[in-house]
C-alpha cells in the first residue's frame, strides 16, 4: 500500500525525525496540545453552510442569510458565544462581502486534498484539508479560517512544507498552480497571505525524498534537538534529551509496516 503523508506529518518530521518516528512508525500515542473549540467548531460550519448553500444570483447575500446560518450551527453554544459569533460574522460580512463586492462560488469547501509523489521507489499518497479554495485569474487560493483570539503566525518552515504539500496535490488534481495560502484570523478580520511559488514544492519534494530514504533504510532517525523537546510527549524516551530515558513500552509498539516498492519504468 502506498504511505500517506500529510502536512503535519512533514512538520513533524521537519521539527524532529525521531518525534516523527515515535508518533508515526512506532505508533506511540501523543498528547494533544489544543482541545476542541465549540464556537470555532460553529464558526467553520456556519462559513460553509454560507459559501456552499448560498444561490449565487446576485453579487452578495444579504446579511440575513448569514444570520440564518449561524442560527442553525450554533444552537449547542451558550448565549455569550452565539453573540460572540454573530459579531464575527458581521465582521467578516462587511469586510469580505460588502468591501469586495461581489463573491464568487468557491471550488471546494472543507474538503479533502490528494495526490501522489514517488521518490526513491516508494509510492506516496498525499492528503490534506482545506476550509475553502478558490479560484483565481492566474491560480488557486486555499483559504484556512483561523478562530483563536490572537494572530499567531505560523512558523515559517512549517507553512513552507504545508505550502509545497499543497501546490504538488493540488496541481495534479485541477491542473493549476496554488498562487497563496490565506490565513484569515475571524476574530480580528485579519488576513495574511503567503504566496506559493515552485520552489516550495521543491522543498516538498526533497523532503519526501529524505523521508522514503529513512522508510527504506531504516536509519536511527536521530534527533534534532530544540525548545520544541520541552513540549514532546516522547522525550522520556529520547536520549538526546535524557541522559537515562525510559524504555518505550513493548505493549505500546504498533507492528512494523511492510513497505511497499515501486519500479519506476
Amino acid at each position: 500500500m502506498p504511505y500517506h503523508l500529510s502536512a503535519s506529518k512533514l512538520q513533524t518530521y521537519s521539527r524532529c525525525p525521531r518525534s516523527y518516528h515515535y508518533r508515526y512508525e512506532m505508533g506511540l500515542p501523543s498528547a494533544s496540545f489544543f482541545g476542541a473549540a465549540g464556537l470555532g467548531t460553529a464558526l467553520h460550519k456556519t462559513l460553509q453552510q454560507i459559501y456552499g448553500d448560498w444561490h449565487y444570483q446576485a453579487p452578495i447575500p444579504e446579511y440575513e442569510w448569514l444570520e440564518s446560518c449561524w442560527l442553525k450551527n450554533s444552537v449547542a453554544l451558550s448565549m455569550n458565544q452565539v453573540q460572540e459569533g454573530r459579531e464575527i460574522l458581521q465582521t467578516y460580512y462587511q469586510q469580505y462581502m460588502v468591501a469586495v463586492g461581489e463573491i464568487n462560488r468557491p471550488l471546494a469547501l472543507e474538503s479533502k486534498i490528494q495526490g501522489t509523489f514517488l521518490a526513491e521507489n516508494v509510492e506516496f499518497n498525499l492528503t490534506g484539508r482545506c476550509d475553502r479554495l478558490d479560484w483565481l485569474d492566474d491560480g488557486l487560493e486555499l483559504i484556512d479560517y483561523k478562530s483563536a483570539k490572537t494572530v499567531n503566525l505560523p512558523d515559517p518552515t512549517t507553512v513552507d512544507l504545508q505550502i509545497g504539500l499543497y501546490y504538488l496535490a493540488l496541481a495534479q488534481r485541477y491542473h493549476k498552480s496554488l498562487k497563496q495560502l490565506s490565513l484569515i484570523f475571524l476574530r480580528t478580520g485579519e488576513k495574511v497571505i503567503f504566496p506559493a511559488t515552485a520552489e516550495h514544492m521543491q522543498k516538498v519534494r526533497e523532503a519526501i525524498g529524505e523521508i522514503a530514504l529513512q522508510l527504506r533504510s531504516d536509519r536511527q532517525w536521530q534527533p534534532c534537538t530544540g525548545d520544541h523537546c520541552k513540549r514532546c510527549s516522547y522525550a522520556r524516551y529520547c536520549n538526546a534529551v535524557k541522559d537515562d530515558p525510559e524504555p518505550v513500552p513493548e505493549a505500546e509498539i504498533k507492528p512494523k509496516r511492510q513497505l511497499q516498492l515501486t519500479l519506476a519504468l
